[in-house]
């Protein structure tokens, strides 16, 4: 009852602000035309094919790692108003709570991961095969759920909101960017392929593109295996760390 209660708490607060949902998608949108079109020619010159059609799905993962990381803020905001403290009191484990917040950011950024889904078939994607659909979202979850878990395990540690936008930033972009969302992991230097592989994200684009696109890199069992391993890795910090912490 109280994982339900938390759940549907994280999904109405997205869901009251408008503006942080319109100014969720904007980031999406203006990646997906910018470079997409943008460096479409240059990538149908260098034999890469259609660019929109392979950073589609890497765009749906920035936009599921983006919200599911900043939803730790969230925690932070409640550390400061008092409502943390009174969920603390309740006679309830905080193991369930954690959980709760977890599984509410993820379904929030599984949503808005739908949502930028729906949207690229207006940009020139053409899905490769459909019946997959229910293993995409099985994708979206894990990954969501990965990056939601982190993202709280952050905010235990944090008491100040400026200082977890710093560090999730330092964090973020890194993850995107190496994840081989923009780029192809074939034929990289050895050091960016030791990267790529050490970074969690990548296996989410790569599962995603297999799925969406028909062309992965490291294999669709190995990207599940690996980011549910990673998506259970996270939580168990993120519980230990919820359980440690001090109001």
């Amino acid at each position: 009852m109280v994982i339900y209660i938390l759940w549907l708490r994280q999904i109405k607060r997205y869901f009251r602000n408008r503006a942080r949902i319109i100014g969720s998608l904007g980031q999406p949108i203006l990646f997906l035309v910018a470079l997409g079109f943008g460096f479409g020619p240059v990538y149908a010159k260098a034999g890469g094919g259609n660019y929109i059609q392979f950073i589609a799905p890497g765009i749906i993962a920035m936009s599921i790692l983006f919200l599911s990381i900043f939803s730790g803020i969230e925690m932070i905001w409640d550390k400061e108003f008092g409502f943390l403290k009174e969920t603390f009191v309740a006679p309830v484990s905080r193991l369930k709570i954690v959980f709760g917040r977890i599984l509410g950011g993820a379904t929030v950024a599984v949503i808005q991961g739908v949502v930028v889904l729906a949207l690229i078939s207006f940009f020139e994607f053409k899905f490769q095969k459909p019946w997959l659909l229910p293993l995409v979202f099985l994708m979206m979850l894990l990954i969501a759920v990965t990056f939601t878990a982190l993202g709280t395990a952050i905010a235990c540690m944090l008491d100040d909101m400026h200082a977890f936008q710093l560090v999730s930033n330092f964090l973020t972009m890194p993850l995107f960017f190496l994840s081989g969302a923009l780029f192809p992991l074939q034929g990289l230097p050895k050091v960016m392929t030791i990267i790529a592989a050490l970074d969690p994200l990548a296996y989410g684009v790569d599962a995603l593109r297999g799925l969406l696109t028909g062309t992965d890199h490291f294999g669709l069992l190995n990207d599940f295996l690996i980011l549910g391993t990673s998506a259970m890795i996270f939580l168990a910090i993120s519980s230990y760390l919820f359980k440690k912490m001090k109001m």
